[in-house]
């Protein structure tokens, strides 16, 4: 027994042996020198481990808006809010004390960080007048930056394709036009209509309509109804169809006053169809006899282009200079060193001009007279400029400029799209005629064949002014029929009077007609001289005698006193109607 207690003693102590390097192996390697940690007492005789304990990570979102501050004294953590830069508590007690704190410092922010819910609706809609307003294509709603722009501004947007960018812009432009077709009925005067064909470069014609009228506000609108492709055969009574059948379209064919088109002969054609149209012809006016009016602006066009055949070779050789100077920058240099000579200075650049365009010529004329001494001095020190103009041609140039400036200024007046223009019309055709009256006494022969050339295309469309555009000079208090008289009397001598008379006359017979076709105020002028319980003060600004009974001279229109409280004025509205004044 005593032998096998020692042999189990020795075993055990060789157990405990191995065991022992097995542990010590293991702590070097893998656990590092864990035995080699000391253990102390603090003041209280507990046992404290000396090794640092390693710090949890912070995972809370209101860290972001906070700062930690080192403990104070107290050996409390504390956090500063970035924003107000006050201090929390901020130690085992977690962080509600923080997150309630941002919640009322913060709250304007977060206002101002949460996105509205995106409408796809609405964004398609910009994305379709964006398109219509700048004129770009279809495909661009998938070009690439953009849809990555409209992506960067709200994740949530959903991108289009070039289909459905389309359809949403026939679908802005159906509404628009039913829109449109709505404020229309509710005008009360008639419409003034503009048409024209246009080519594009692939030869294809297109027929636009535009409209013209005065809105209940007082305002001068223009509307562009129509711009339709016109497949041939294009004649004066097919396009008299076409343009009748987009008037029933809009439902405005019974309350159409004028309409404006250039000098082509199917044109003619055209207004000739639509005043014999069963449906069309009796709502016109006064028989329709100042429905047609000429457009002023391509008459001025003929006009000009006429007289500038007389003068060509003049024309010719002033064109030809501004091409020298201009044909590379040596002579460009040669000639500025001939405008620094010169006593003056102007910013001014010598134009070239486009000969199918006399307006263009006309402005290559101004800037060339400018440079009169320039031109001289050039041909003086270069000897290949020989296309310099002579003395008396200069002297004709001027002529010319004389009389093509009241052709530009008209042009321009009558090219205006935001005012009225019919108020111009008088006084800016007798200035021109005028001032061709005055070059058929020129000095100069060619003046004299230059302005007859020009006079025999005025009297082609202009021999008798429009009448309808000439009433808006009556009608003007600053003017009246005075005024006409006195430009007749400029031109036709004796016959002036009559002329004036004749033009008096048909305002009359408009105005009549006018006048039974607004029976709900000739009911009531008529109710008011029966009844003698409504008072009716009509009157009207013209100095010339007027239908007895109805008119005086002190403004413009008339009013209906229908009692002590209520007064009904009417004024004209320029465009076919007598109007209420709201």
């Amino acid at each position: 027994m005593g032998l096998l207690c020692r042999r189990q003693n020795r075993t055990s102590l060789k157990l405990r042996r191995s065991f022992a390097r097995i542990v010590t192996l293991l702590g070097s390697r893998s656990y590092g020198d864990m035995d080699s940690m000391n253990e102390e007492n603090d003041e209280y005789g507990d046992t404290v481990s000396s090794a640092p304990k390693r710090m949890r990570c912070r995972t809370s979102s209101v860290w972001s808006d906070f700062e930690i501050l080192p403990k104070g004294s107290d050996g409390k953590e504390r956090a500063k809010c970035k924003k107000c830069q006050n201090s929390f508590v901020a130690g085992s007690s977690g962080t509600t004390s923080l997150l309630r704190h941002r919640a009322k410092c913060h709250e304007v922010d977060n206002q101002i960080v949460s996105r509205q819910p995106l409408d796809q609706a609405m964004y398609r809609e910009m994305v379709a007048l964006a398109i219509i307003r700048h004129n770009y294509p279809f495909s661009f709603a998938e070009h690439e930056n953009n849809r990555l722009l409209h992506c960067y501004l709200n994740p949530d947007v959903k991108t289009i394709c070039r289909n459905t960018a389309k359809s949403d812009v026939i679908k802005i432009y159906k509404r628009e036009k039913e829109n449109l077709k709505h404020d229309l009925k509710l005008i009360t005067g008639r419409f003034c209509l503009t048409s024209d064909l246009w080519s594009s470069p692939n030869t294809d014609e297109y027929m636009v309509l535009t409209t013209h009228y005065v809105d209940e506000h007082w305002v001068l609108q223009k509307k562009v109804l129509s711009f339709c492709n016109v497949p041939p055969p294009r004649g004066g009574v097919i396009l008299a169809e076409r343009l009748l059948g987009l008037l029933k379209e809009w439902g405005i064919e019974k309350r159409v006053f004028t309409i404006t088109l250039d000098n082509v002969s199917y044109n003619d054609t055209l207004v000739s169809h639509l005043k014999r149209h069963r449906s069309f012809g009796p709502c016109l006016p006064y028989g329709g006899e100042f429905f047609h009016v000429r457009c002023g602006a391509h008459i001025l066009n003929l006009i000009v282009q006429d007289g500038l055949k007389v003068i060509n070779e003049v024309v010719y050789n002033l064109r030809e200079s501004v091409k020298y100077v201009r044909g590379s920058d040596h002579r460009k240099l040669r000639f500025a060193q001939c405008l620094s000579e010169l006593s003056f200075l102007t910013s001014k650049k010598v134009r070239q001009d486009v000969p199918t365009r006399w307006n263009s010529t006309y402005l290559m004329i101004e800037t060339c007279l400018k440079y009169r001494d320039a031109f001289s001095h050039l041909s003086r020190i270069d000897k290949y400029f020989l296309n310099c103009p002579s003395e008396e041609e200069w002297e004709r140039v001027e002529k010319i400029a004389r009389v093509l400036e009241p052709f530009y200024d008209i042009t321009k007046l009558f090219s205006g799209t935001n005012y009225p223009t019919a108020n111009l019309y008088f006084h800016c055709v007798w200035k021109i005629q005028l001032r061709i009256m005055e070059q058929l006494e020129d000095d100069d022969a060619i003046i004299r064949v230059m302005a007859k050339e020009m006079k025999e295309k005025f009297d082609k469309y202009w021999e008798y002014y429009s009448p309808v555009l000439s009433f808006a000079v009556i009608l003007d208090p600053r003017y009246k029929l005075q005024c006409v008289e006195f430009c007749y009397s400029k031109l036709y001598k004796q016959e002036a009077i009559s002329m004036a008379a004749n033009l008096r006359d048909t305002l009359y017979g408009i105005f009549e007609e006018y006048k039974n076709s607004t029976s709900d105020i000739c009911n009531v002028v008529e109710v008011a001289s029966s009844s003698g319980g409504v008072r009716a003060i009509p009157h009207f600004p013209m100095d010339i005698a007027l239908p007895p009974g109805f008119y005086d001279q002190s403004s413009i229109g008339f009013n209906v006193i229908a009692s002590d409280q209520i007064v009904i004025d009417f004024r004209f509205a320029g465009n076919g109607s007598w109007v209420p004044v709201r």
